[in-house]
């Protein structure tokens, strides 16, 4: 479903290869700077890179713009809003690349805004709710495109635990229904409620595969420059 080859970013990206099938639910780890962001916003056309990008076998800069928008989401870091746009109209925005009252309008839309939590702000002003529910807001307009592949960047940052966790179990769903989504984190214990995991250090793809099988107290020392201690008894606690 999405393919990459050879992304190289001067600084950036070095050599990144990797390959996202439907069905698969995948967290990318790294530390700060690791080029988390980088490659999210390559594979997702926003940023140029030497390599190549495909998507549904298609190269990347051969696929129209609106089908561009139907076919992958991007959720970014920022949260920021400027203007104040009632939140329902803001979850609408994602609707944009299907036309004009499209018949699966009113439905994804509504889908989305209850997926995420966000019924009881869906009237008010988005300038006015706090950081974790403008994430939230930003999230649920990506999941109304309806569009197969999604790229969600640090969804979970300012989210408070159960909201974190729903998002988790909404990406998993997704993947489990045909999707494709792909989600930088910074919490090493989240990545194991994903199916893979591919860790970056430095530009560089360091790793990939099973959590339980990449995610070893070698590596972590190695790319997270900590010392890590497994207590395999708290892993159902922790997640």
């Amino acid at each position: 479903m999405l393919k990459a080859d050879n992304l190289t970013i001067q600084g950036r990206l070095a050599d990144v290869s990797l390959e996202a099938k439907a069905g698969e639910c995948i967290a990318i780890l790294g530390p700060n700077g690791a080029g988390k962001s980088s490659l999210l916003k390559t594979l997702a056309g926003l940023l140029k890179s030497a390599g190549s990008v495909q998507w549904m076998g298609k190269k990347l800069e051969r696929i129209p713009y609106l089908e561009r928008g139907r076919t992958l989401s991007w959720l970014g870091q920022e949260s920021a809003a400027e203007f104040a746009f009632p939140v329902r109209d803001v979850v609408a925005q994602g609707r944009f690349a299907h036309g004009a009252n499209d018949k699966n309008d009113d439905k994804n839309i509504d889908e989305a805004i209850a997926a995420l939590d966000i019924a009881l702000l869906a009237k008010r002003p988005i300038t006015e709710l706090s950081g974790g529910e403008r994430r939230r807001v930003f999230l649920a307009r990506a999941l109304a495109t309806g569009a197969p592949m999604q790229l969600w960047d640090e969804p979970t940052s300012s989210l408070d635990v159960r909201h974190a966790l729903e998002v988790y179990a909404l990406a998993q769903n997704l993947a489990s229904n045909g999707s494709c989504i792909l989600v930088s984190l910074h919490d090493i214990r989240a990545a194991y409620r994903f199916g893979r995991v591919i860790v970056l250090d430095k530009g560089s793809l360091a790793i990939d595969g099973p959590p339980h099988d990449v995610l070893t107290a070698p590596l972590i020392r190695q790319v997270f420059r900590v010392e890590a201690h497994f207590l395999t008894s708290l892993v159902p606690e922790l997640m």
